[in-house]
């Protein structure tokens, strides 16, 4: 195995352990977020806050690197338009994000886990990948 994915193994693996220690394999932590008028609960908006802090940092630092430590280049969008597609796929993405409480992070370390809910909702994710892959062509 190489360095870099060793470090990927690594990444992916702190990234989990982050997900299930903040609840966020329990969809009831993200629908009690978007429950804005009846027991609403903040836990997620402070996971939020905590992961943009931690980002916010990251990027700041990683970025003043002439190349990835693993070697490579660095891979950022090279656009920043805003079009019908993105707005689509984001409102795509939030309604099903509201309406499940799972989204494809979290519902992988839910698996993982054994949240029964997360075996109900992959197969149902990968098939909306599927079609969505084929309305794009």
């Amino acid at each position: 195995m190489t360095r870099a994915n060793l470090a990927s193994l690594a990444a992916g693996a702190i990234f989990g352990v982050g997900l299930a220690l903040s609840a966020m394999v329990d969809r009831h932590v993200v629908l009690g977020f978007l429950d804005v008028t009846g027991h609403w609960s903040p836990r997620l908006a402070f996971v939020m806050a905590a992961a943009v802090a931690v980002a916010a940092v990251a990027y700041r630092l990683i970025f003043r690197r002439p190349a990835p430590a693993l070697g490579g280049e660095f891979r950022v969008p090279k656009t920043d338009v805003i079009d019908v597609r993105l707005v689509a796929g984001a409102a795509i993405f939030g309604v099903g994000w509201g309406l499940a409480g799972f989204c494809p992070g979290p519902v992988l370390v839910g698996v993982a886990a054994g949240v029964r809910d997360a075996w109900i909702f992959v197969p149902a994710m990968f098939a909306g990948s599927w079609i969505a892959g084929r309305l794009v062509r």
